[in-house]
């Protein structure tokens, strides 16, 4: 495991993303403290373009776009990385139990991932938040959690099971180690590339599921958020009037947390991978 994570360090895209990401969680703690505005302050007319008093220019309630970005960054991030979490834990708890203890557990909590796999996550996502109405960004972040975690159980016990006949885990067996200690010590430790992979992937997916929810106007409209921002340039025909700068502003923001996360994941994959770190040597030696 150390040797992954100094491995991880060393990498390019890592250090890059792992930046980028930094950025947005400052930005999100400390953000609010320096923003221009509040979010809900009118502070110029309606549409003003980008200028040194408005850099990112004003809503069409005269808001200023930037301290709304900054803003939205706590919001958005808040229900990506709790539903991360909650979608990593999750797929990790059963994809581990069902590929260890195997049996009718295996084929009980596999039917199950099998049910949440096979469900279309977004219309389901759309018909959940339409029923509850005006959902919180809380409720927002259980609801992605509940439809999302199938594909990480999926993998998690699949890798679990290709662990599950090695020496090491015999040994912990015949040595009489309880069932949860083989879990944690024995299994956990060699998953760290997968259940990394699974919650960079949930975090990103969720941010950008919660901005579609919301742009939709299934949201909670006085939350500010990424998504809540895109709702009121939609609702507010922003670029019909020619006011590109209020859907720019958090359309940049996502492409730019998404890309920190895209790059740390391809890291991760390159060092957990001996093929393409093979290739990526190569082609350096080559360079």
């Amino acid at each position: 495991m150390r040797a992954f994570f100094t491995s991880l360090l060393a990498n390019r895209k890592a250090s890059i993303g792992a930046g980028i990401v930094a950025f947005f969680l400052a930005l999100a703690v400390f953000g609010p403290l320096v923003a221009p505005a509040g979010p809900n302050q009118r502070v110029g007319r309606p549409h003003e373009a980008p200028s040194a008093t408005h850099l990112m220019g004003t809503t069409r309630m005269g808001r200023d776009v930037l301290a709304q970005t900054i803003h939205g960054t706590r919001t958005s991030l808040l229900v990506g990385l709790s539903a991360g979490l909650m979608i990593t834990a999750i797929g990790t708890v059963v994809g581990v139990t069902a590929g260890y203890l195997g049996g009718r557990v295996d084929e009980a909590l596999n039917l199950i991932t099998n049910v949440v796999l096979v469900i279309p996550n977004l219309p389901l996502m759309l018909v959940l938040a339409a029923f509850i109405g005006a959902a919180s960004p809380a409720t927002i972040a259980l609801i992605i959690a509940g439809t999302a975690w199938g594909w990480g159980a999926r993998v998690t016990r699949a890798q679990t099971q290709s662990l599950r006949n090695r020496d090491y885990i015999h040994a912990a067996e015949l040595l009489g180690e309880p069932t949860w200690r083989i879990l944690a010590c024995e299994l956990l430790p060699n998953l760290v590339s997968i259940i990394g992979f699974n919650f960079i992937g949930s975090v990103l997916y969720a941010v950008v599921t919660e901005a579609t929810l919301e742009f939709l106007g299934l949201g909670d409209a006085l939350k500010v958020s990424w998504g809540t921002m895109l709702y009121n340039a939609q609702t507010t025909s922003a670029l019909q009037v020619g006011a590109w700068w209020e859907v720019a502003c958090p359309c940049l923001a996502l492409v730019l947390f998404g890309s920190g996360l895209s790059l740390i994941n391809f890291a991760m994959d390159e060092v957990a991978n001996p093929r393409l770190r093979t290739l990526r040597l190569k082609l350096r030696a080559m360079a």
